[in-house]
């Protein structure tokens, strides 16, 4: 090799950057102790910038296309260097390529929850999270900025960042907003945009425009969660006494079929009982006794009923008249064991033992006759 081939080797013809991480913000290009030739190729791609810096200076930044490299393109740096040969000897300086695409599906979600103050709930605690998008609006500030001369800047450097800005304003717009807790997910676009709107502002100076911020949810605690589902059923099931009584004829038919799970069977008679049918025989009842006419003028009184207490899986029912407790033994939901107790009594007993309430039984069934004869 020649004088003049080593001459030529310690200069660069041609700069450039092909990234293959998809993952890098910023590439220095790695020019050692080489020189930068008058007339070299600058080749920029589709989103990438190239930065020149000069002893820590920031000069001149160039976007996508190629470029030959002389002093009449290059004025900012040009200028910086005060080149005593015009730009006609080599020079060195530290250039920098700035991927300038959309970062795309950055994760971002609220570490501890959002305390709110909801107008139908009161004070709830809220978490949400979604995604984001951004894009290196200007190099020169974000190499200020961020990057500094990190040779190599990766996205996940500034990703902890970006998202800690990110999760104060929503909760500020979300406090802001007073969106009831339940109309949340119909305006997720609409907090979306209007946290964009006001955070950008903070990314400008960082040189990078948020370009996209999506929720994909907010989310109430697990509690709350479950006392909405329950009234939501509420809310479909309607007119909860209708239900209840399909509830209780379901299981007095369970009841029928199977005639050793009486116990159990009655357990659930009892629940729904206590609940709903009996509280709705009671303002039946009610009912019937505001309906009937008062007695004509001069003629006795009605005879007073004996009113009966009904102890259904350990708890009390009633009281409720003789012939009430008849509508519920044809039911089959009082039976024979079914400890009653009314005033008078010492303690409670079954009422197959007690003499009044006897007859309401009946006696009991003869048994089946024998199969034909073959």
């Amino acid at each position: 090799m020649g004088i003049l081939d080593r001459i030529r080797a310690q200069f660069i013809d041609v700069i450039e950057w092909v990234d293959e991480s998809r993952e890098t913000l910023v590439w220095k290009f790695p020019r050692a102790d080489n020189e930068i030739k008058n007339g070299a190729q600058l080749i920029v791609r589709e989103s990438q910038a190239a930065v020149f810096l000069h002893e820590g200076e920031l000069g001149d930044v160039f976007g996508p296309g190629r470029v030959q490299l002389t002093t009449s393109n290059i004025p900012i740096l040009t200028t910086l260097k005060s080149w005593k040969y015009a730009f006609n000897a080599p020079f060195k300086c530290d250039i920098y390529f700035v991927n300038t695409r959309q970062f795309t599906e950055q994760k971002w979600g609220t570490s501890n929850p959002i305390m709110l103050r909801d107008a139908e709930f009161g004070p709830l605690r809220l978490r949400a999270f979604g995604t984001y998008a951004y894009r290196v609006s200007e190099p020169g500030a974000f190499i200020r900025q961020l990057a500094g001369t990190d040779p190599n800047f990766q996205a996940g450097e500034v990703a902890g960042h970006f998202r800690s800005m990110l999760i104060s304003r929503f909760a500020d717009a979300l406090g802001e907003a007073k969106i009831p807790a339940l109309d949340l997910a119909a305006n997720y676009t609409e907090i979306g945009d209007t946290l964009l709107a006001a955070i950008q502002a903070e990314f400008d100076d960082y040189g990078v425009q948020i370009t996209k911020f999506l929720i994909e949810n907010i989310s109430l605690p697990e509690t709350v969660e479950q006392a909405l589902d329950k009234r939501a059923s509420m809310g479909v099931l309607g007119n909860m006494g209708q239900y209840t009584q399909y509830q209780t004829a379901q299981a007095i038919g369970d009841m029928a079929k199977n005639p050793g799970s009486g116990g159990g069977m009655m357990g659930m008679i009892a629940g729904l009982n206590v609940g709903g049918m009996m509280g709705g025989a009671m303002q039946q009842a009610s009912a019937q006794a505001q309906q009937q006419p008062p007695p004509p003028p001069g003629a006795p009184p009605p005879l007073p009923q004996t009113q009966w207490y009904v102890a259904v899986q350990g708890q009390q029912a009633g009281p409720y008249p003789q012939q009430t407790l008849q509508q519920y033994v044809a039911s089959g939901q009082v039976t024979a064991a079914t400890m009653v107790w009314r005033q008078g009594m010492s303690g409670w007993q079954a009422a197959g033992e007690i003499p009044e309430l006897r007859g309401l039984f009946g006696p009991p069934p003869p048994p089946p006759p024998p199969p034909p004869q073959a």
